[in-house]
């Protein structure tokens, strides 16, 4: 045990601080800028990778410099790269605003090559994916790419995770296909129409997750922590002041599956998604921000 496929993402980050977002038609001047790695594929990739998994990511890049970015960052981190090189198109990059006093963040992504993913290619694929303990996608790549996924992942008998993020209408069948599924509180409410306030909306959600066939519901709730489907919640930890929260979700389902990778209970997976988590946002950007196993182990304690 202890493999994880990924589908998804890469997109290079482009990340500007300032004190608020400007208006329609206004500049402002910003505090820092900076330019790194990210993509929601690509973050879990180096999170589940730098906490102990052998991670192999599924996508296509541009022929480009941020192409070179990606694969840099993966050798970096350890993750294998199963890559479509892409020379008609670009490797996608992402506008990300950080409000400077909280580090909330608004998001724009363009994800180039990726956009191109197809179910073809996943057919290519397919022997990365059935090889895996953990397949996990999100919904940056196309729609039928991330089906095609979950159906060769789980006609294999690999557990399945779907972050589905960005919001989006889902097909028929999708949820069924899922083992788990890890929403914010926002995009919870988009796939179940019930908006996420409290712990027992979060309840209430779950179940109407579990009722449109997915294994186990998580849904993360930000500084609060995660709901587990007929656990409760799991609280978030505090490693220290947060700085920037762009890469939390992404560290959440990153530590998440190479917890389930090994063996671990859903609750201990939760758990060290959580801390992976707890301690990605005490740091600025998205993958350069993810721990390491030490690193998590010493906050679980």
């Amino acid at each position: 045990m202890n493999k994880v496929a990924i589908l998804g993402v890469f997109v290079a980050d482009t990340a500007y601080r300032a004190d608020r977002m400007p208006r329609m038609g206004e500049t402002i001047l910003g505090n820092s800028f900076a330019l790194g790695p990210g993509g929601k594929g690509s973050n879990q990739a180096v999170a589940c990778a730098r906490v102990g998994a052998e991670t192999h990511m599924i996508t296509r890049l541009g022929v480009d410099d941020f192409a070179g970015m990606a694969r840099s960052t993966w050798a970096e981190a350890g993750v294998i790269g199963h890559v479509i090189d892409t020379p008609d198109s670009y490797t996608g990059a992402a506008y990300i605003f950080v409000e400077e006093a909280s580090g909330d963040n608004a998001i724009i992504i363009s994800p180039g090559a990726a956009a191109l993913i197809t179910a073809a290619d996943i057919e290519a694929n397919r022997d990365v994916i059935e090889g895996a303990d953990v397949f996990i996608t999100q919904l940056e790549q196309p729609m039928d790419a991330a089906m095609r996924g979950l159906q060769i992942a789980r006609a294999a008998g690999v557990t399945t995770i779907l972050n589905p993020a960005p919001a989006a209408e889902l097909p028929e069948g999708m949820l069924a296909l899922c083992d788990y599924v890890t929403p914010n509180e926002t995009e919870t409410a988009e796939i179940t129409g019930i908006p996420v306030e409290t712990e027992a909306d979060a309840a209430r959600a779950a179940e109407a997750l579990k009722a449109a066939g997915v294994g186990t519901p998580i849904i993360t709730l930000g500084e609060r922590g995660v709901y587990l489907h007929s656990h409760g919640i799991v609280p978030a930890f505090n490693a220290g002041p947060v700085v920037e929260t762009t890469g939390a979700g992404d560290a959440f389902n990153g530590g998440f599956a190479a917890a389930l990778a090994r063996g671990e209970t859903p609750q201990a997976a939760v758990r060290i998604g959580c801390a992976t988590a707890g301690i990605s946002v005490t740091r600025p950007g998205t993958a350069p921000s993810m721990p390491s196993w030490d690193e998590v182990a010493a906050l679980l304690g």
